[in-house]
């Protein structure tokens, strides 16, 4: 007995041991017990050890044994430029950019051979991974040193696509493009693909015309990225084209440049090629799935949901991207109980602590009335970033918690989280909600003094709406005068709205008038502020106005749900059998508030 389990002992230690050593090095092992000597072998050619220290050096790397790697190389007495290359190579690989970086520099002092174009096309892949533009410049500077620009293409298109991550614009990159004397696929798609990550379609779209003119042969790498340009400028039409072309080259059958097809048409808003597109492919991945579903939440929520359960019943099971967007649908529709299925079976999978998730679901509970539910998920975190606390203080101050929101600005100040601007909206909104103008006021000067923001237009839009709220309307007209640049429509609107709800005159309808604004809203408020001083001539000039525009104020609608049952109603909607028992639980609500009945607060 024993015996047995000390030879199951030895042989899964053998098979630990085996599994630990790199594929490379297994094989020729491999090869050496199963070879058999032909009669008349071929002379050996043995390999030098430094050319068999640098192979297994490389397999090291391939298996991310970067120590083992490490220490070879320093074992090794003679170390040539491959060497010194593989080990830089090795660790750009694995994503240690300052080490390759260091290694290049040992190198440079060390090694008496010349840096070959790998040796500079391999630091350069590291200068893009530290986006150092002073390291890629001196790796610049030892390739037209050594003669590699513009003799390697390897050399070229590192540079190039350094310059395109690295710079502030896209002229050096352009111009190391311009200077490459012979293109290759990766030339045009590198520069392409600069261009629309920095949300320059239109010039990402010309790249590509121009790689059409000189006859370029096109890869799906390529025309992914030119189709996403497409999607980025609205282009419905150039996407079209290029759909076109993908079909005439063979690449329709090519999943990610179909998914990307997918995704630019969902963005143009084009939701008929759209359904034709996902309908008419051959094969459908979760990317595939997602695309569709994350398309449809904002203009038909419904059908994002119908599209989860084809999703499942097609055999494919949501991620976390999937249930981010499914959330997002249950959020624009205010469907409380479809956003609780869909939080437990987010449970169910694990995924509860998913940070992305977690912020999703503080949003949907606090826009359906839970705000107890978006608290206990906030308190629950494990973790929190800025768009945690920030959801949580949009929560609390759009359900009236104002104090309660500037508090957890507090805390996350302590938890060592720096606001942004997007966090002084969410406060100042809150504290215009609540009335806390003093307070309010006081962390826009933090926000401009402390932490030398420059406010937006939306920021001064705040902080009038919360003058104007509170009655204020000199204060607030002084500081629209007093803003460095010209006040924007959104900054007008907030004025007027509060000058509306507090039956002030419109005293600046003038200075609004002359933006030409092209919100109808704003010409709606003025025509109705108009009304009550019982100007009509000016109430039928908005009117008109309104009209000339060609776009029609969309009324506000509310939801209810009833019984699992959604329904939804405009002011004075009295069509349905609905409708009866929504006003009165809205008697009831507006005795609340009449009365001042004390509601149990969330906030423990």
């Amino acid at each position: 007995m024993s015996h047995n389990y000390e030879l199951q002992s030895a042989t899964m230690s053998r098979n630990t041991l085996h599994n630990k050593i790199p594929v490379q090095v297994r094989n020729v092992l491999h090869w050496t017990q199963n070879y058999k000597p032909q009669s008349n072998p071929p002379p050996f050619q043995q390999k030098s050890p430094a050319k068999l220290s640098t192979n297994l050096i490389k397999a090291y790397f391939d298996n991310g044994l970067l120590k083992h790697a490490c220490q070879l190389f320093d074992e090794m007495p003679d170390r040539d430029v491959v060497a010194w290359t593989a080990m830089i190579s090795g660790y750009t690989s694995c994503d240690h950019y300052r080490l390759a970086w260091t290694m290049f520099k040992d190198m440079m002092r060390e090694c008496l051979d010349r840096p070959n174009e790998f040796t500079l096309s391999s630091v350069l892949k590291a200068c893009k991974g530290m986006k150092s533009l002073s390291c890629g410049a001196s790796a610049h500077g030892l390739a037209l040193r050594h003669g590699f620009v513009g003799t390697s293409i390897y050399v070229d298109n590192a540079l190039l696509d350094t310059y395109a991550t690295c710079c502030v614009s896209m002229e050096h990159a352009r111009l190391v493009f311009e200077e490459i004397p012979v293109k290759n696929q990766v030339s045009w798609t590198t520069l392409i693909t600069g261009f629309t990550h920095r949300d320059d379609g239109l010039a990402a779209l010309e790249v590509f015309r121009q790689m059409f003119v000189e006859e370029a042969e096109q890869n799906p790498y390529s025309l992914s990225i030119a189709i996403r340009a497409c999607a980025g400028v609205g282009s419905h039409t150039y996407g079209k084209q290029i759909h076109t072309s993908v079909v005439k080259l063979g690449f329709d059958l090519n999943l990610p440049v179909m998914n990307s097809i997918l995704d630019m048409y969902s963005k143009c808003n084009c939701f008929h090629e759209a359904q034709l597109c996902f309908n008419e492919m051959n094969g459908k991945d979760n990317v595939t799935w997602n695309t569709l579903i994350a398309g449809y939440v904002k203009p038909d929520p419904i059908k994002s949901l119908h599209l989860l359960f084809q999703m499942e019943l097609q055999g494919c099971t949501p991620d976390c991207f999937t249930f981010s967007s499914v959330i997002t649908a249950c959020t624009n529709l205010s469907a409380l109980t479809s956003g609780q299925q869909i939080h437990c079976r987010i449970f169910r999978k694990g995924l509860e602590q998913n940070l992305a998730l977690a912020n999703s679901l503080i949003d949907m509970y606090a826009k359906s009335g839970s705000i107890q539910d978006s608290r206990r998920i906030f308190s629950e975190m494990c973790c929190r970033d800025r768009v945690s606390w920030t959801s949580m203080m949009i929560a609390l101050g759009s359900h009236g918690y104002g104090h309660e929101a500037v508090e957890l600005l507090n805390q996350m100040v302590k938890s060592g989280i720096k606001p942004d601007m997007i966090v002084f909206i969410a406060v100042l909104t809150a504290c215009s909600h609540a009335g806390l103008i003093d307070q309010g006021l006081t962390y826009f000067k933090l926000m401009t003094t402390t932490y030398k923001m420059r406010a937006s237009q939306e920021i001064y839009a705040c902080v009038i709406d919360l003058l104007a709220r509170g009655g204020r309307f000199k204060e607030a007209y002084d500081i629209i005068c007093s803003m460095p640049s010209a006040p924007d429509e959104s900054v007008w609107a907030a004025f007027l709205g509060a000058c509306k709800a507090h039956g002030q005159p419109a005293m600046t309808a003038r200075q609004v008038l002359d933006l030409k604004p092209k919100k109808s809203g704003i010409y709606v408020t003025l025509a109705n502020m108009y009304a009550a001083e019982g100007k009509w001539d000016d109430r039928a000039k908005m009117r008109n106005m309104v009209n000339s525009l060609g776009n029609k104020k969309v009324a506000g609608r509310s939801w209810l749900e009833i019984h699992d049952q959604v329904y939804s109603f405009v002011a004075g909607d009295d069509g349905g059998s609905h409708i009866e028992p929504m006003y009165q639980v809205l008697s009831v609500l507006g005795r609340h508030m009449v009365e001042h009945i004390d509601v149990t607060r969330v906030w423990t």
